[in-house]
């Protein structure tokens, strides 16, 4: 009797153990839900408050790096034949290019918009702007067999993205090792496949870049130290503008393969004229390396797509011709043979910054 009496009091303490045990349990759930839902409001306000604070400096930077450009496009046709001096204007107006491309992706990320130009460009003229907004421009080749344009509004962002990837590219291989841009049309649009000869990426690697260039949120804070904005910065303005890019690929040196894919809704069968004849002949001597494209017969026209471009089958023999560039005395000071070749380069990538920009709404 005195054993089970004692017994049936254990019991009842155990169970009352149990109830308390339950209600600690609920109380900590609480508790932690609440820790969470303060700490994820405190970091979306210094989120906030950091990418405000960023947007704000990044768009005065900006437009410092626009006026800079303007007075040395400005000096570059005031002093244009002074060999001496134009090589020293260009190593400026690079570094220059390079600051406002950097600007202009953290402004991306803070919420910011690109400026859109008032006129379509070839997909060649954008790739020849992408590669002067990078330091070793002169390790890219550019290769195009697409007489096509990028409409107005995806001109910049196209050119940005694959700024930051030839800027990629360039970092993470062998100095002296090329890297090739090479454009071409695929069913749904236009490819632009840059190619390095770098060490490549581990699947970790490959997995964190395929979700930065998924187009998600992105935490600033999360980009590492120092931060690493170019792929985040890829997959923002892809998402925003309707194109896609991947990195997931080997390239045929061993290194990575990029590819920024167009689709055909940002493409236009218009060709934009230059503003000048001059300009015309200084960008043709300014890119020697670009094929002649070859007008296809009739018989090669199959359709239009539902963009309105045309379709056509695949060929069997060449599409191009390049001709060889003629013979030219190499000039025996190494000063002005830089100062030809910048000043070649120039003449090359300025249709692209020639191009006034208009800020429009955030839809564009």
């Amino acid at each position: 009797m005195a054993l089970r009496r004692k017994n049936s009091a254990l019991r009842g303490e155990l169970d009352a153990a149990h109830l308390e045990n339950g209600r600690l349990h609920n109380q900590l759930t609480s508790v932690q839900t609440q820790y969470a839902a303060d700490l994820a409001e405190v970091r979306a306000d210094a989120e906030s408050a950091t990418k405000a604070v960023l947007k704000s400096a990044m768009g005065t930077l900006q437009s410092l790096a626009e006026e800079q450009q303007v007075l040395l496009d400005s000096l570059l046709k005031k002093y244009g034949d002074d060999t001496g001096v134009l090589a020293d204007l260009m190593l400026v107006d690079h570094t220059g290019a390079q600051v406002s491309r950097r600007a202009k992706g953290i402004s991306v990320l803070c919420g910011g918009w690109l400026g859109r130009r008032e006129r379509a460009a070839t997909v060649f003229d954008v790739a020849r702007s992408a590669q002067g907004r990078i330091k070793d421009y002169d390790r890219v080749g550019v290769h195009s067999q697409v007489s096509v344009s990028i409409t107005s509004k995806a001109v910049e962002p196209v050119a940005v993205v694959l700024a930051e990837l030839l800027d990629n590219a360039t970092k993470y291989s062998a100095p002296g090792t090329p890297v090739e841009v090479n454009i071409q049309a695929v069913p749904t649009g236009v490819c632009l496949i840059v190619d390095d000869a770098g060490v490549g990426m581990s699947q970790e690697t490959k997995d964190r870049a395929a979700e930065l260039l998924s187009g998600g949120t992105v935490d600033i804070t999360s980009l590492g130290d120092p931060p690493k904005f170019g792929f985040a910065v890829c997959g923002m303005l892809a998402a925003r503008y309707g194109f896609s890019v991947s990195a997931d690929s080997v390239s045929p040196y061993g290194g990575v393969r990029a590819v920024i894919r167009v689709p055909e809704n940002l493409l236009t069968t218009e060709v934009p004229e230059p503003d000048t004849a001059g300009r015309a002949t200084a960008a043709a001597e300014a890119a020697p390396q670009r094929p002649t494209p070859v007008t296809p017969g009739p018989s090669r026209v199959i359709g239009t797509t539902a963009g309105g471009l045309p379709k056509r089958r695949r060929r069997t023999g060449p599409v191009a011709v390049v001709p060889p560039p003629p013979a030219a005395p190499e000039p025996e000071d190494t000063g002005e043979v830089t100062a030809s070749r910048l000043g070649a380069f120039a003449r090359g990538t300025q249709l692209g910054r020639d191009m006034p920009l208009t800020e429009g709404p955030q839809e564009q």
